[in-house]
């Protein structure tokens, strides 16, 4: 087994199991571990396994597992397969009730027939089967979500297995996958990015990046389409602002820009074009309507006989199609034109780049923006765009960081076994950092800092930081005043901000708790910015850096600030770094019509910020003995005495009527 499985056949026991891995870690094979487990072991009558379109069904197939030492061979009954039957998903609901009634144990099917099983059936009729949920971040908590409601029903009842597999697992997306109470009652296996590519033979650097284009995207798909790069090309949505609206001139148009075009292969529908080096690459167009032609394309790149062959295909141009589940282990670029409103999405498209194969030792994805444009009457609209697409690159970049583990500094801390603390090891009385290269953790020593005290905040601390990250980054009013306004004092995001980002987030943890939660995410998430600015250095033009670029960083701002205490993490802006990035890679035209936009429509304090303020100002004078001064010259001690000032201004309003 790989790691990952694993790690995750250690769990086979427990009822519920959410695996978070990422995108070709080799999950599926993991499923067939744990239920030929639960099948034989674990007195479970059935498995049924569930994905969201027909195509992932293959990876379900067969599989001589004991060839590979396991106890017995993973094997599913072809008509059981029903990804592979012919018909409507409502017409393989009777074939879910056969396959219950019969000897056999394991069914494929998409999530839709399941949805129309359970229907049909009612969830008695699952009773003590394994449900496994394959790309489970399809389900959601919303009512109107079958298949949440239904994995709700089934939980509730408690007489079933779930496995439920994501590569990626964002609850900071629109809308929960499953309620709180739901979701305490699963174990969860995590593996991350990092590991995976630590664990891989050729891959080990990814790159995130973004890139602004002004005019036609077609026109400057050169500037970041390398022709010598395996690449998949999805253009944007027919109904987004950075389409033309005519989706097959966009394809024409990419194709002329890359060569003069040959002709069509017979055998794969392939559009051969020669580059002005000479060099004819084959690209695969998904983006045509006529399903004949496009059937022929998409059964050429499914060819089991060219998985292996580096020169079947070069450019892959697509627009819905080969996101989740699509199999192209040569793919080096995945590059996005237009924002996407989801992180599941991004990280899914990013998954296409991040198979293992030899020679590649480098994959990046890179997202193609529209600036913002100052004759559109859209223009509120393409800023909102360019501050979503930004907190999705630092979200991405939290992802793909190796995984942080804060400790308060103590005068009796010492080394922690496995970890590696640089040159001349761990010192006595310093802020230590060490790294464990094959867990991919940092083990961190940081004064001051708080630790959680309750199960649920130390689990928030050890598994969800991203989860907080994430709702941190996508809030507007943070984004906007962290990127663009050049009053900002740090501390109203970084302690403010992020404070009331976790109270909202976790009303049930008491106060200490969740400030403990917002200094563990305000440090992941300053620490990983000020690396990568460390890492990339000021003149590079490079958007991102690989994993051992990063360690170095962490390591490099450590030793150069002599102490990590948490007061100086939490003077740092989150989002200065992104700026540096921006205003390299926007016209400074739209970079001022951007701070423009954001300028004109920032507020005075509101009282709920005043009265964060004066808390703050209240342990300020705990530990200081005195409150903090209008006029101080620290900036945050001015900005806490204004909140002070601005609540004793509304009380004094409301005494006199």
């Amino acid at each position: 087994m790989r790691p990952m499985q694993e790690r995750a056949y250690e769990k086979r026991g427990e009822q519920y199991l959410l695996i978070k891995s990422p995108p070709a870690s080799g999950k599926s094979r993991a499923l067939m571990f744990i239920a030929l487990d639960k099948l034989h072991n674990q007195g479970l009558r059935k498995a049924i396994i569930t994905v969201p379109e027909k195509s992932i069904g293959s990876s379900f197939a067969d599989e001589p597992l004991s060839k590979f030492g396991f106890w017995t061979d993973w094997q599913v009954v072809p008509r059981w397969n029903l990804c592979n039957a012919p018909g409507g998903d409502e017409g393989k609901v009777g074939a879910v009730k056969t396959f219950l009634d019969s000897e056999d144990r394991a069914l494929v099917c998409t999530h839709a027939t399941f949805r129309f099983a359970v229907d049909k059936f009612g969830i008695e009729a699952f009773d003590d089967c394994l449900i496994a949920v394959d790309e489970f971040h399809h389900v959601s908590a919303n009512p109107e979500n079958k298949l949440g409601a239904h994995l709700a029903d089934l939980i509730a009842r408690d007489k079933v297995h779930v496995v439920a597999m994501t590569g990626s697992y964002f609850r900071g997306d629109a809308e929960p996958v499953l309620m709180p109470h739901d979701e305490a009652k699963f174990d969860t296996v995590t593996y991350t990015y990092y590991e995976q590519l630590n664990g891989y033979k050729y891959l080990k650097q990814l790159d995130i990046g973004y890139f602004f284009y002004s005019g036609a995207y077609a026109d400057d798909i050169l500037k970041v389409l390398d022709a010598g790069e395996k690449t998949i090309l999805h253009i944007p949505s027919v109904n987004s602002r950075e389409s033309t609206k005519d989706k097959h001139r966009e394809v024409e148009h990419i194709i002329d820009e890359l060569g003069d075009w040959q002709g069509t292969d017979d055998t794969t529908g392939f559009q051969l074009v020669k580059t002005p080096e000479g060099k004819v690459l084959r690209i695969a167009d998904l983006v045509d309507d006529e399903p004949a032609k496009r059937d022929k394309v998409s059964a050429a790149l499914k060819d089991p006989a060219q998985k292996n062959n580096r020169d079947h295909v070069d450019i892959i141009i697509a627009l819905g199609m080969a996101k989740e589940g699509f199999d192209w282990i040569w793919c080096e670029h995945a590059l996005t034109v237009g924002y996407r409103a989801s992180l599941t999405e991004i990280v899914q498209i990013i998954g296409r780049a991040t198979r293992d194969a030899e020679g590649k030792n480098r994959a990046r994805f890179t997202n193609l923006i529209a600036e913002p444009d100052a004759s559109e009457e859209a223009v509120t609209e393409a800023v909102n765009d360019t501050l979503k697409a930004i907190a999705a690159s630092l979200l991405m970049e939290q992802v793909l960081a190796p995984r942080f583990n804060f400790t308060p500094k103590k005068p009796d801390s010492g080394p922690v076994e496995g970890f590696d603390y640089g040159e001349g090891g761990y010192k006595e009385g310093e802020c230590n950092v060490g790294f464990n290269e094959d867990s991919g953790q940092f083990q961190i020593e940081i004064k001051g800092l708080a630790e959680p005290k309750s199960k649920e905040a130390e689990r928030i601390c050890q598994q969800d930081l991203n989860e907080v990250i994430a709702a941190f980054a996508q809030d507007k009013t943070t984004i906007e005043r962290g990127l663009f306004d050049e009053e900002l004092v740090p501390e109203e995001l970084t302690q403010v901000r992020m404070g009331k980002i976790v109270k909202d987030k976790y009303p049930e943890l008491d106060e200490a708790d969740q400030e403990a939660v917002r200094q563990h995410a305000i440090a992941a998430l300053n620490l990983t910015q000020k690396a990568k600015e460390i890492a990339l250095g000021n003149d590079s033009d490079d958007v991102a850096a690989g994993n051992t670029a990063l360690i170095d960083g962490v390591r490099k701002f450590a030793m150069d600030v002599r102490e990590l205490d948490i007061d100086l993490i939490d003077r740092i802006n989150p989002f200065s770094e992104a700026y540096a990035i921006l205003a390299k890679t926007m016209s400074e035209e739209s970079l001022k019509q951007v701070a423009a936009v954001i300028s004109a429509k920032r507020v005075q304090l509101t009282p709920d910020e005043a009265r964060d303020l004066a808390k703050r100002a209240l342990k300020f004078k705990q530990e200081r003995g005195r409150l903090p001064s209008i006029t101080s010259p620290d900036a945050w001690e001015k900005k806490m005495a204004e909140g002070v000032a601005f609540l004793a201004r509304m009380k004094a309003e409301a005494a006199n009527g």
